[in-house]
């Protein structure tokens, strides 16, 4: 039982501390400090007003400031505990989508999308919904269905083409996909300016500019995302598992060894959590890629069967995905007495996706955090307990999502001939003609068409 008193002369010492009695009942320190939080920050850091607790064995001299460091390793490590078991919920829940296929990731892509975007036009329309302006998040809403029926739309077109044609209903909006795209967008632009109202022009200006960033930002980077998974899981699950792991170990590193701030928009961010994530990233990836790398399921494209209308997820690996052997530096050699190692040649560009995710990754976090102060929050929502709103999570992998997209056009990507197909059969018989004679003069002339039809015979 506390025994808790106020006496308004009770006397300090010389180092200016109360004499404090404390009757624990059986709880430890800290069990203490947490039962008796209230009384300690109200009593003692707001009105600091002594206070007497009798305890029957041991009395303690407390000072505000002990009491105070106290409370802050407290909310520190209960803190560190939310976020451990959320992130090992989270981490568990990704392990379950990506078992359950394609199909469901992208499913959950787009219901990150849609909660990302609810969260940054709830931020706008806090302050937008003041001046009793109509139709912000209508509108806001509404571009979001015209943004995501002209990516994905696309997406369907390219990626599920036989599928498309095969449907007349499907074949017409594939045909007219575009003018169809335009002219949503077109009358969501004219109830906009029918929206108008006198006096508050800027701002409603102001929160138009805000809808079409957030659209750019959020809708456009969980469209590339798709994209990157449609080249093979690993495309996906890798940089989003770097991303992870750099920020789980970057505050880790900095919770246990941070001293040195890092940048004054992340006052928590520290240079030791900084490169303590890099390294650990780094080897993380490797790692990973040298495990998924060993299974078609993770490294074939995802392709739609026509027959069986689902998808498929199998092929002969390329080069890509099948061990070599390297040659190890000088350095190397004379460390490991190794003169080769043999590596799977995505883990040499996992090294690439892993340094964007622990040096310019972190940037997308930094960026969110400016647009929290600026705004004067703390998290986009409070939607994950210790973690904020799923924008909180997701700051760094749209940066991530993007520079994939890019790496894997500029250095991986090449001709994809069943695309090439599909544009053929699209055309006109005499087009199909026209290009078969095109292509069988250029292979007679470059000496390859004779050879094939020796083959054949």
């Amino acid at each position: 039982v506390l025994d808790v008193q106020h006496f308004g002369s009770t006397k300090q010492n010389n180092f200016g501390c109360y004499k404090c009695y404390i009757n624990k009942g059986g709880l430890d320190w800290i069990g203490f400090v947490h039962m008796t939080m209230i009384t300690l920050l109200c009593d003692i850091l707001c009105s600091w007003k002594p206070i007497n607790i009798f305890y029957l064995k041991h009395p303690i001299y407390c000072c505000p400031s002990i009491i105070k460091k106290c409370l802050y390793v407290l909310f520190r490590w209960k803190n560190w505990w939310v976020r451990g078991i959320l992130t090992l919920a989270m981490i568990s829940f990704f392990f379950f989508i990506i078992y359950l296929g394609p199909m469901v990731l992208m499913m959950i892509v787009l219901c990150v999308q849609i909660k990302c975007f609810q969260e940054i036009i709830t931020i706008g329309y806090s302050v937008y919904h003041s001046y009793h302006l109509p139709w912000f998040r209508t509108l806001s809403w509404y571009f979001l269905l015209c943004v995501n029926y002209f990516f994905y739309g696309e997406t369907v077109t390219d990626y599920f083409f036989t599928l498309v044609q095969r449907e007349e209903p499907l074949r017409i909006l594939s045909k007219y996909h575009r003018f169809i795209s335009f002219a949503l967008y077109l009358t969501g632009f004219c109830m906009f300016v029918l929206s108008l109202v006198k006096k508050h022009y800027r701002l409603q200006f102001y929160m138009f500019g805000w809808t079409h960033v957030t659209l750019l930002i959020v809708v456009t980077q969980s469209h590339l995302i798709i994209h990157n998974l449609f080249e093979g899981m690993i495309w996906f699950i890798v940089p989003i598992s770097c991303v992870i792991c750099n920020d789980i170990m970057a505050y880790m590193f900095g919770f246990f060894f941070g001293r040195t701030p890092l940048i004054k928009l992340s006052p928590k961010k520290t240079w030791e959590g900084f490169i303590g994530g890099f390294f650990s990233t780094i080897v993380f990836g490797i790692m990973l890629s040298y495990v998924m790398a060993g299974y078609r399921y993770f490294v074939c494209p995802v392709e739609f069967n026509n027959d069986s209308n689902s998808f498929q997820v199998d092929c002969e690996p390329s080069e890509l995905f099948q061990l070599q052997d390297y040659a190890l530096p000088g350095i190397l050699e004379s460390v490991t007495g190794w003169t080769t190692v043999r590596l799977y040649p995505f883990q040499i560009h996992s090294i690439a996706l892993s340094s964007f995710a622990s040096i310019v990754g972190p940037f997308g976090g930094f960026f969110a955090s400016g647009f929290k102060r600026a705004f004067k929050i703390k998290d986009f929502a409070n939607t994950i307990p210790g973690h904020g709103g799923i924008m909180d999570r997701f700051d760094c992998q749209y940066l991530m999502a993007t520079f994939v997209n890019v790496y894997i056009a500029s250095f991986i990507r090449g001709p994809n001939p069943s695309k090439v197909i599909q544009q053929l059969l699209a055309l006109r018989a005499d087009q199909q003609l026209h290009i078969f004679n095109s292509l069988k003069a250029h292979l007679t002339e470059k000496g390859l068409l004779p050879a094939l039809e020796e083959a054949a015979a």
